[in-house]
């Protein structure tokens, strides 16, 4: 069998961050129901933050761990996002640029909301077997940004955005595809996808989301379900019960995954409540763990929680990982793979869970003041130059050197390291 799968992987979740109970609070929601979001934190992104620092910072750690020939061998650039500026220029032709990568590589973007950072890995996946070029590596950066905005003079404090404010984080997933699957090695062909159109959650414009929460919820449960059952009728033997050791979710927030693992395990165990709410707990919450402080970051989160399965989970043994996809709109995938001790080490080296610690809290004065200043760097914006002193102290927040945005010239972004 061919070997293929994630040789190396990592998190940049931003410098700054809020409690998002505290914000709930702030905006009089009401918290009976913001306890089933099962939130903690989320990752805010700062004026001079956007799509691009989060990537390179998330991926530059695995680019340096490599010799130059190891990087030479990076033939494919794939940035997966819904958050890109620009309808024609690939945000990859950044990262390429920022990472010095060999320019005999191919550069280009996936869209399909949620599920880009699955769809990005797929690709990849699909470019290693085919072994048009052999011992080449993909380097795929999943990248997402929550922006709330108002006007400058707005009454940020009345602006009401429900659920959808405490549960939008931002972020990037970064890693390597190739034919040594150190961290994460996929079951080819173990894969079962299922997608349709609706318009549950949409970008109608630039910068604003529309969507039915309602409409989403069902549309999330219906596909993880059919999605299960494809993969099931593809892989003799699967079951859901006994076959993965840990399950990792794309998660909007956490109490959609409670409701889509409780709906499957009642639907195809007849498991009682109590034995599903400990098989929840065992299986599912290692994989929520890092999604509770992060939110959700869209097309990076399901790789989110990928991570934070390795992170979390005992690998004292080979352990197989369930892994389920959603983009809104809609397409999903439930796949597999296999993660042994090695991975687990070798991702334990990043110090993600330091960096999440390391991040600065906001206070909600700062907060407030950041939905105006958010408004610098939105879609179409041509010429600015950010302010460095907007809370200089998340700059420095995660003690290493980190990629900010300098300014933007004529629609060009320029960026900057600080240490």
């Amino acid at each position: 069998m061919k070997l293929v799968g994630i040789e190396a992987i990592n998190v940049h979740a931003g410098s700054a961050c809020l409690d998002v109970k505290k914000l709930a609070e702030h905006r009089n929601l009401d918290m009976t129901r913001f306890e089933n979001l099962l939130m903690k934190e989320k990752t805010v992104a700062l004026p001079y933050e956007d799509p691009i620092t989060y990537g390179v910072n998330a991926a530059k750690p695995l680019i340096d761990a490599l010799s130059p020939e190891e990087r030479d061998r990076i033939e494919m650039v794939i940035s997966c996002t819904e958050s890109a500026f620009d309808f024609g220029k690939s945000m990859s032709t950044y990262f390429h640029d920022l990472l010095g990568l060999n320019r005999n590589c191919r550069l280009f973007e996936l869209k399909n909301a949620c599920y880009s950072g699955i769809a990005g890995l797929q690709t990849a996946v699909n470019f290693i077997l085919s072994q048009t070029s052999p011992g080449a590596k993909a380097l795929v950066i999943a990248t997402d940004v929550s922006r709330f905005m108002v006007e400058e003079g707005g009454d940020a404090l009345t602006e009401d955005w429900s659920f959808a404010e405490p549960s939008g984080g931002a972020g990037s997933v970064a890693l390597l595809v190739s034919d040594q699957p150190h961290v994460f090695q996929i079951d080819v062909g173990a894969t079962g996808y299922y997608g349709y159109e609706v318009m549950d959650t949409c970008r109608p414009t630039a910068d604003g989301d529309a969507g039915d929460s309602d409409l989403s919820l069902l549309s999330y449960l219906d596909c993880c379900e059919n999605a299960y059952l494809e993969y099931q009728k593809r892989v003799e033997g699967a079951d859901y019960q006994t076959t993965f050791d840990y399950l990792a979710f794309h998660a909007p927030f956490g109490g959609m995954v409670k409701g889509a693992h409780r709906n499957i395990m009642g639907k195809l165990t007849k498991a009682k409540s109590k034995e599903i709410e400990e098989d929840f707990q065992r299986r599912v919450m290692p994989g929520l763990d890092y999604c509770q402080r992060v939110a959700n970051i869209m097309g990076a989160t399901a790789l989110l929680s990928l991570v934070s399965t390795i992170a979390n989970g005992n690998f004292d043994t080979p352990k197989r990982i369930g892994v389920f996809s959603y983009g809104s709109g809609c397409c999903s995938e439930f796949f597999s793979g296999v993660v042994r001790k090695e991975g687990q080490e070798r991702l334990k080296k990043f110090n993600i869970k330091e960096k999440l610690d390391n991040r600065y809290e906001m206070t909600m004065e700062e907060y407030e003041q950041l939905l105006v200043n958010s408004n610098a760097v939105k879609f179409g914006t041509r010429n600015t130059k950010l302010d460095e002193n907007f809370i200089p102290q998340a700059r420095k927040a995660l003690g290493k050197e980190t990629l900010f945005l300098k300014e933007i010239k004529e629609f060009h972004r320029e960026y900057e390291w600080i240490s």
